[in-house]
Formats: C-alpha cells, sequence, structure tokens
C-alpha cells in the first residue's frame, strides 16, 4: 500500500504527465475581455517613448493573452535571465515539496545541514526556522557572499557559507531581502528531494506550463540557484502568474495548493510606509506586495510578473532598466483604470493598430549616419592594444562592407561581428565586450549589434546581449593611427563603465641606413 507522502507525489507526477501537450494560453482582443486596445496602444507608446530598453510586455486577462509585443532584437523565441523574478519559482518548489510532506516551512534550517552547521550555533542560528528563509527576516544584518568569486572557481560550500554569516536578530523581526537565503531554499529542496530543484520542478511545474527546456544557474557544487539564474519566455511566465491568479490551478489541474498560493502571496513581513513605492508594500513567501492590492514577482533591471486579482489580470514585462519603479507606474496610469468588469464593443481600427504598434517596436539604435569619408582609409588599418582587463588585443573595424565588419583577436580568440547600421543583426559568434563575467548571464551569450557614425572619425556601437538585461554602448574615435574605446553598460550590480582601451597601429621598422 503506499504511504500517504508517496501516493501524494505520484498523484503530482500523474497530474502533471496529463495536462496535455497544448499550454498555450488562448488569444483573444482586448475588447472582448474588457479592456480597450486604444488603451493599450497609448502604454506601449509611452514605454518606447519613456522607458529606454524594455524588452518584452504580455497583457493576460480573464486567462486570454489580450496583448503581446517585443521590442527589437528580442522575440518571442528566446529565453531572457529572470534575476530575482526566480525566487518566486522557488518559492513554488518550496510549496510543492512541503504539499508532499518532504518538510515543514517550521522545521529549523540547521535540520537539514548538520554537516556545514558551525561548531557552536548561536542561540539566534538555532532558531531560524525555513520560514524565515521565505519571508527574508532570517535576523541577519548583511547578506552572506555565497558567490564571492566566480561561479566556476568558488568550491566551498555556500551552505557553510551562509551558516557561519553572523545572525545578530532573532530571526523573524528585521527584513533583509537576501539572495543566499532562496538559495538556502533551493538547497533543502534538493536535501530532501535528492534532486535539484530545476529537476524537481520539471515534471511538477514547468512541464505542465509548457517550459521549453527551463535552465537554471547552479553552484559549482551542482545545487540550483535559487535567487536568480531562471531563464524563462515571456509566455512561459505569464503562465506561471496564471497558475497563481487561479489558485494554482492550470487547466483543468491543480498543480500547487490554494493555501500556498495565498499564503505565499499575502502580507508577511513588512518593509517599509512609502505609499508611491511598490518595494514598501510588503513581502509574503518570495513574492512583493504590490500598490492595488496585486502582487509580483520581479528580477533586478526589469523583469515582472505582476498579478492582479480584483481585475483578473497578469502583466509581464522584461527589460533592462535602472529605475524598475517606473514600468509600475505606467501599468498603474495606462492599463489599470482601463481594466472594465464587462466586454466592450469591437473596435477594429484600433486592434489594428495596436498590432502593427506591437509589430513595429525596436529597442533604441545608435543615433548618427550611415557612411564616413574615413571608412576605407579606417577598414585598411589592424589597432593593437597593450594588456587590458577586457582582453582585447588587435581589432580591424571594416566599414566598407555590407553589413559592416568588426573583427577583434582576444585571448579566447577571434571574433567578427556584423554591424546592422539603422537595424539589429543578431550575431551566430561575436566579440562579447565581457558580458559573460557579469552575473547570471549564460555562458555563450547570444549577441545582436547595431552602430552609426556620429561624425566621420567617431563610430557609436551598441552591443545587446539578447538573453540578458544587459546592453553595451562603445564609443570609437579614431584619430590617425590611434583609436580610443570608451564603453559602459546599461546597468550592473557595479560600476557600469570600462576602462578605456587604446590601440595604435604597429608601423614597420625602418630600413636601416646602407640598405
Amino acid at each position: 500500500m503506499l504511504s500517504q507522502r508517496n501516493g501524494m507525489i505520484l498523484i503530482a507526477m500523474l497530474a502533471s504527465l496529463s495536462l496535455g501537450a497544448d499550454t498555450s494560453l488562448p488569444r483573444s482582443s482586448p475588447e472582448q475581455q474588457g479592456i480597450s486596445s486604444e488603451a493599450i496602444v497609448e502604454f506601449l507608446e509611452t514605454a518606447d517613448r519613456s522607458i529606454d530598453q524594455l524588452h518584452s510586455f504580455m497583457l493576460v486577462r480573464h486567462g486570454h493573452v489580450v496583448a503581446e509585443a517585443w521590442w527589437a532584437p528580442y522575440d518571442a523565441a528566446a529565453p531572457h535571465v529572470l534575476f530575482s523574478l526566480s525566487k518566486s519559482f522557488t518559492s513554488t518548489a518550496v510549496g510543492l515539496a512541503v504539499a508532499e510532506g518532504r518538510f515543514s516551512i517550521y522545521d529549523p534550517v540547521l535540520k537539514f545541514f548538520p554537516e556545514d552547521a558551525p561548531a557552536e550555533p548561536s542561540a539566534n542560528l538555532r532558531s531560524m526556522r525555513v520560514v524565515d528563509l521565505l519571508r527574508m527576516n532570517t535576523g541577519q544584518q548583511s547578506e552572506p557572499a555565497l558567490w564571492r568569486g566566480t561561479m566556476e572557481n568558488n568550491q566551498e560550500s555556500w551552505e557553510k557559507r551562509f551558516l557561519s554569516h553572523p545572525v545578530p536578530f532573532k530571526p523573524g523581526t528585521h527584513f533583509l531581502y537576501n539572495s543566499a537565503a532562496s538559495y538556502m531554499l533551493s538547497a533543502i529542496v534538493q536535501k530532501v528531494t535528492g534532486q535539484t530543484m530545476l529537476d524537481y520542478l520539471r515534471s511538477r511545474l514547468f512541464d505542465p506550463l509548457g517550459f521549453d527546456d527551463p535552465k537554471w544557474l547552479a553552484s559549482p557544487r551542482g545545487v540550483t540557484n535559487g535567487g536568480f539564474g531562471l531563464l524563462a519566455r515571456t509566455e512561459e511566465i505569464a503562465r506561471f502568474g496564471q497558475l497563481y491568479l487561479n489558485k494554482g490551478r492550470f487547466g483543468s489541474r491543480q498543480i500547487l495548493s490554494e493555501e500556498w498560493v495565498k499564503s505565499a502571496t499575502s502580507l508577511q513581513t513588512s518593509n517599509g510606509s512609502n505609499p508611491e513605492s511598490d518595494w514598501d508594500q510588503g513581502y509574503g513567501y518570495q513574492f512583493w506586495r504590490c500598490r492595488h492590492n496585486a502582487y509580483r514577482g520581479d528580477g533586478a533591471f526589469g523583469q515582472y510578473c505582476i498579478i492582479l486579482p480584483e481585475h483578473e489580470a497578469v502583466v509581464v514585462m522584461t527589460g533592462g532598466l535602472a529605475n524598475m519603479q517606473a514600468p509600475l507606474n505606467l501599468v498603474w496610469a495606462k492599463l489599470l483604470p482601463a481594466m472594465k468588469s464587462a466586454a466592450l464593443p469591437e473596435n477594429d481600427q484600433a486592434l489594428r493598430r495596436l498590432r502593427e504598434r506591437s509589430r513595429s517596436l525596436v529597442v533604441r539604435l545608435p543615433e548618427g549616419k550611415e557612411q564616413s569619408a574615413r571608412a576605407k582609409e579606417i577598414a585598411e588599418k589592424t589597432y593593437h592594444f597593450s594588456e587590458n582587463d577586457q582582453g582585447v588585443q588587435k581589432l580591424t573595424f571594416d566599414a566598407t562592407s555590407n553589413p559592416p565588419k568588426l573583427i577583434v583577436v582576444t585571448k579566447d580568440g577571434e571574433f567578427t561581428t556584423q554591424v546592422g547600421v539603422g537595424r539589429w543583426i543578431h550575431q551566430e559568434q561575436s566579440f562579447t565586450n565581457g558580458v559573460e563575467k557579469l552575473a547570471g548571464v549564460p555562458e555563450k551569450p547570444k549577441i545582436a549589434a547595431a552602430g552609426a557614425w556620429k561624425s566621420d572619425d567617431e563610430f557609436t556601437l551598441k552591443l545587446v546581449a539578447t538573453e540578458t538585461p544587459f546592453a553595451s554602448t562603445m564609443q570609437f574615435k579614431f584619430e590617425g593611427n590611434r583609436v580610443t574605446i570608451n564603453s559602459a553598460w546599461n546597468v550592473g550590480f557595479g560600476p557600469t563603465a570600462q576602462r578605456p582601451l587604446v590601440g595604435e597601429v604597429r608601423m614597420p621598422p625602418a630600413d636601416k641606413p646602407g640598405r
């Protein structure tokens, strides 16, 4: 006879297998779902005008996708790094494991890691429980630096690092947003299930929701990161939001318990009092509370899954933004007032305009002219660089070819980047300008490039890592036999400007007298 725990596991697996292959959300005109196409057009045009580096947008109302848009070079097929929006998926894994009887949220954290515990744990550490990890009130004053060093060479146990970090406050009394706490939740799921959290979620969440081969960064010891690093497509995020909007149900199946959805998305921890800030409305179990009685998962630089229960809506956005409040303000100002309780009369003209506008969106291109009087002269030169932290050794810029080609030699090899003038060009292999060194970026980032001549001797190149929030703007200044390169990333967890690079043409040695 099956034990209760094993029976629950079997039921969960059978439910996921029987959900069916087609998990795409149905499409509808906005008007059928009580929102005007004109309001969505106004949202998109305002966002395009006032917010640089928005990558995608999807609006779901009453379970139907009523609007979807991508800013080229981003598209529906490409996954996007989610950063801390990943935490909401970690919360879901915990909810599933708790429902299967694997552990309780009131279990002590030390229970799971006796081999990594300090010899004499403090009283506060002993009292830290799983629920404190979920609510971001572990009692720590600063975040444990689990990922100090690169993901590749950081071999020390991250669990041990977390447990050795001071806990000056009583757990449950002090809010500290803490990606290390999310990692520990993932480590607990792996401890009790024998699977990485990514693998654990495949049959229970990702397959039922129709995720296409999800990927998630892991620690050097193979523990799913938990706090960030999941890659997902825009509609996949929308399906996840719809699961929560439907109180754990997707299609005809109850995937996640209604009780967990309610607890995870309710106010569990107070964290501020500013009525104008969506970061001061409280925190649940790895979900943020929002204004207007909404809640969300979100990630650094602008990945959002916003659930509005009172309006039966889900709003998904991805981006690479320095100001993460701006898109939320726009949702509240433009979309929320337009959501009506009943269907509206169809408006074919407005719907056609919405679809045309959605197809025409483009991430801002470098401004300037297409040609330079110096293009041929510059194309004939190869610039050499002294040793630098970006690893650039030499460079050739052939602006006479169509499209222009930037050829860069680094310590890792030679890379040719085709540069779109007035358009984006996706690359098979490209110079990345170091984006792969940034946290949360896939090992081999995909790049799109565009550029323009600011003047005859100045060229602007923009490189976009199309699965991430990151874009690099590089300014090339050509003066005689020298090129100076200044570059900066749009966003980052530290300084975004890189050190200037200076390259020079190496002249052949002059012949000796008498030759």
